[in-house]
């Protein structure tokens, strides 16, 4: 019998609703399940990041609740964006010291948009730092990196759930969306308005992908939760729990797969 042994894991962006990722790789991790590759776009980016330096699902939604991210931002010195991603540098480098896709667990890729080209691009070798600042430079309320010569914002805008990077080296792949978007009959204010303009956007070129996923998953109803309430962490965590969890329940030919041992410390 023939079965399919490298797993690759595409995680969406979706602000704070990325937790729920975690939630899905604690699930997994449960039952063994640890991907050859990782790929991720914005909050994707960042979760996919901590899990492949080796963080566990609980000390990556630890780091998430206690890093005060917002108070550490500084404004723009252009009018390209409220703030500067870039002063997060420090940040991170508390977290990734090497500040290199080599130093990496597990493989990476992460997803960026090239403004002035109008493409997606993927890094998955180099400095680690700048790619995942630029995955998520969300436009309007960052100002666009410049790095390697490119001008990057937030990969979602073309890609959102970036399977790409992972069909070349895996042969099985799971996309996971953190954006589920419930019917809505009353659009109470302008930001919901344009908060669920964007979050329909980026579904559109997440769903044209699930065909190319073997397992797709998407936590029901978190398009109702704010992109930046830390607040609603655990219920987010619990939903992607729950999701993949109930995936694996009903795809036994998961268990039957020959995946690497799960990692259970960082790695500097």
């Amino acid at each position: 019998m023939s079965y399919k042994s490298s797993l690759g894991i595409a995680l969406s962006g979706g602000g704070i609703r990325g937790i729920a990722h975690l939630g899905v790789l604690k699930a997994f991790g449960e039952y063994g399940i640890s991907p050859k590759k990782v790929s991720g776009t914005s909050a994707g980016a960042i979760v996919g990041a901590l899990f492949c330096q080796g963080y566990s699902p609980e000390e990556i939604m630890k780091i998430i609740h206690e890093t005060k991210y917002f108070r550490l931002l500084r404004p723009a010195i252009s009018w390209k964006g409220l703030f500067r991603i870039e002063s997060l540098v420090d940040v991170f480098k508390d977290f990734f010291p090497h500040n290199s896709f080599s130093k990496l667990s597990i493989p990476l890729s992460v997803a960026a948009t090239d403004i002035s080209l109008g493409e997606v691009v993927y890094f998955e070798e180099g400095e680690l730092i700048p790619p995942i600042l630029a995955s998520c430079c969300i436009p309007g309320m960052f100002e666009p990196i410049v790095y390697n010569s490119r001008y990057l914002v937030d990969g979602g805008v073309l890609n959102n759930l970036p399977i790409e990077p992972l069909q070349k080296d895996c042969d099985l792949l799971v996309g996971v969306n953190c954006n589920h978007l419930p019917a809505e009959k009353d659009i109470r204010n302008i930001k919901n308005l344009i908060e669920r303009t964007v979050i329909m956007t980026m579904n559109y070129n997440v769903y044209s992908r699930i065909s190319s996923c073997d397992y797709f998953i998407e936590p029901p109803g978190l398009g109702k939760f704010g992109v930046f309430d830390i607040k609603k962490a655990p219920q987010l965590f619990q939903a992607g729990y729950e999701r993949a969890m109930n995936l694996i329940e009903q795809s036994p030919g998961l268990l039957e797969l020959p995946y690497q041992t799960p990692l259970s410390a960082p790695q500097s």
